[in-house]
Formats: C-alpha cells, sequence, structure tokens
C-alpha cells in the first residue's frame, strides 16, 4: 500500500496536465506604455505570476510601484539580468514600440514566448527580423488589441461567415480619440507615441494597425492588392514631429476597406461597419451590435444586441498567453493576435505609410 501510495504521488506530480496549472511566470518589459496598467492593476488569478520588471527609468518604477504595489525588488536595470533572475516563461513588452524587436532578440533564443502591444513593430523590417527569431526558436510572439477582447467583433465577423448580409462589398473601420497630449497620457507615453523613430509614425500606426489586423482576420489573411494613404497635421502643436490624423484605402478583389485613424475624433472610438449584398453590421463598442437587413430601396429591420465581455479566457490577453504557452487555446488561423496576421497588418502599414509620404497607391505583392 505504501508503495501504491508513492508511485500515485509521483505520477501526480509529474503528470503534464498538472504542471500545465502552473501559473504562468511572466516578466514585464519596460513601463514607458500606458497599456502597462493592464498588467500591473490585473486582479490576482491563478495563471499568472508577475515575476520581474525591466525598466532603467526609476523614477518611472517608483511611481508605478507606490501606485500599484509591486516591490521595487523585482526590477531590474537590464533585460539580461531580469530574465538571468527571474527565469520568465513569457515577457510582455510595455516600453515603445521601437523596443519589441530587442525583446524579442534577447528572449526568443531563451525559448521566452513574447506578447508585445499593438502594433507588432515600428517597420516590416523589424518584423521580418521578429517572425525570423519566432521560427527559429519556436517560440510565440503574440500581438496584443483591445479590439480583441471585444465580443462584438467575433460575433459580427460570425454573422458574416454565416451569410447574414451576403458577401462582404465594404468595411469602415474608426479608431481613436482626442489625442494622447488632450487625453493626459504620462509623459513617457506621450515621448515616444510622437516621436516618428519609437512608435513608426503618428495616429496612422497608433490606431491604423487596428483596422488592418481586423481587416485582415475578416479577409482570412488574404492581403488587399492596394494601399492608398494620406495624412494630416491637425494639431501642430502638440504632435509636431508625426501625423494625427490618417484616412487608408484598401482595395480587394471584391470589397474595400476605408481606415480612419485618428487623434483628432471628438470622442473616443473603436467601431467597425460592415456592408453586404444585403444587410449591414454596425460593431459600435466592445457590448453592442447592430444588425440591418435591407427589405427595399431605403428600408430595412433592425435588430440591437447587447453582449457581455468575452468568456475566459479571451476576456484577458493574459489569460490569451497563459492558454496558448500552456497548449489549452488554439488560436484561429490569422486571428488578431497571431503573428502571420500581424505580419500582413505590418505590410499594410508600411504601405501605408509609404502611400502618405509619396501621394502615390502601393501594390501589395
Amino acid at each position: 500500500m505504501k508503495s501504491l501510495l508513492i508511485i500515485l504521488c509521483c505520477l501526480f506530480f509529474f503528470n503534464p496536465t498538472f504542471s500545465q496549472e502552473k501559473p504562468l511566470r511572466l516578466g514585464i518589459a519596460g513601463l514607458a506604455h500606458g497599456h502597462v496598467g493592464w498588467i500591473l492593476g490585473r486582479e490576482h488569478q491563478n495563471d499568472i505570476n508577475m515575476v520581474g520588471i525591466f525598466e532603467q527609468n526609476k523614477e518611472l518604477a517608483e511611481r508605478l510601484s507606490k501606485q500599484y504595489g509591486f516591490s521595487m525588488d523585482i526590477v531590474y536595470d537590464s533585460m539580461e539580468e531580469m530574465i538571468k533572475a527571474t527565469k520568465p516563461n513569457a515577457v510582455a513588452a510595455f516600453g515603445n514600440i521601437k523596443e519589441h524587436l530587442a525583446v524579442v532578440e534577447a528572449s526568443a533564443p531563451k525559448g521566452i514566448h513574447v506578447m508585445v502591444e499593438k502594433p507588432l513593430a515600428v517597420s516590416l523590417e523589424d518584423a521580418k527580423k521578429i517572425e525570423a527569431l519566432a521560427k527559429k526558436h519556436n517560440v510565440f510572439v503574440l500581438t496584443n488589441y483591445e479590439t480583441s477582447w471585444y465580443e462584438t467583433n467575433f460575433k459580427a465577423k460570425s454573422l458574416l461567415d454565416e451569410g447574414k448580409i451576403g458577401g462582404l462589398r465594404k468595411a469602415i473601420i474608426r479608431d481613436g480619440h482626442k489625442g494622447p497630449k488632450k487625453i493626459g497620457v504620462s509623459k513617457e507615453f506621450l515621448e515616444w507615441l510622437t516621436d516618428p523613430e519609437l512608435n513608426g509614425g503618428g495616429a496612422i500606426m497608433d490606431f491604423g494597425c487596428y483596422g488592418a489586423n481586423l481587416m485582415t482576420w475578416l479577409m482570412k489573411g488574404k492581403k488587399p492588392k492596394t494601399v492608398t494613404a494620406i495624412t494630416q497635421q491637425l494639431q501642430p502643436e502638440n504632435n509636431p514631429n508625426v501625423d494625427d490624423d490618417a484616412t487608408i484605402i484598401l482595395n480587394y478583389d471584391s470589397a474595400m476597406a476605408i481606415l480612419e485613424p485618428s487623434w483628432n475624433w471628438p470622442i473616443g472610438r473603436k467601431d467597425m461597419e460592415l456592408y453586404g449584398e444585403t444587410g449591414a453590421l454596425y460593431s459600435d463598442n466592445a457590448n453592442q451590435l447592430r444588425i440591418r437587413e435591407s427589405t427595399g430601396y431605403s428600408s430595412y429591420t433592425e435588430e440591437t444586441l447587447f453582449f457581455k465581455d468575452r468568456p475566459i479566457p479571451y476576456d484577458d490577453p493574459f489569460s490569451v498567453l497563459a492558454a496558448v504557452i500552456n497548449g489549452s487555446l488554439k488560436l484561429e488561423p490569422y486571428g488578431p493576435y497571431t503573428l502571420e496576421n500581424n505580419m500582413i497588418t505590418m505590410e499594410i502599414l508600411q504601405a501605408s505609410v509609404e502611400s502618405s509620404k509619396s501621394g502615390k497607391t502601393i501594390m501589395l505583392d
């Protein structure tokens, strides 16, 4: 009997399913991104254990330490030091976008998975280097978008795939707010958001990525044939070095998308309109979806649906990261978080920037 108990205990502790339930050891790379509050202020859950933070700006680290209650003992001066001391399974990047490549370069060779805030990189060149590292070292590199948490977007795609409004013909996706300075982001966040080297551009990158990401998902990985973009600078006093308003047109074989990323919206927004052959879907926000079906020349029926937040683990990007790594969740092909989606997203963004600067339409291969 004693021997049997010992065998059972050994099986319990070495069972692969049991090991998968261990909390993910998560390191944080940078604190200058305003979205870092999503992890620092995250309510305790058993799937994630934040083990270390890399941040060289000690004033920033101490300020956030007091605000969120983490110990300065877990703050390190370099990625290498943080990784060596804490041995994370994954790293979440919350510095500027230019630093994403360096985070993957430090993590991937050690078998450490990475999740970055949108967009994936400041340029297609950096994105290709990230992709090569991820493939070489067999690690996940996920990109987090707030719109990945919107149940309305997933319901809209499901209805579109079911043929509720016929084939997709036009999409209009609007994202943005009044502008980083006007909404009062931190000085550390503002410094790099309005730096073309660290952010890759202004609103065209910061909010253009949402529409490019969603369209790549809706089109199941199909690229647009052409990309045309124009930008404006409507707040030169606040954004002297970057654009703050953009319009991007994506031309597909049988559909067109108009993306409207801006730091000049009077009200913050992340909404999507999908127009098909027989109706339209309006994803107004995270929780409200309207369905209009044509009944005549200008008449239609309208139904408004309300949704709660997405179910676990989809309601939280860190839960998604943990579930993907432990194998309990397999992301759909070209889903918003996936690397294959975000490589196409970066092609669209790169072409958008080139088009806005040259005044020409860019052909995609």
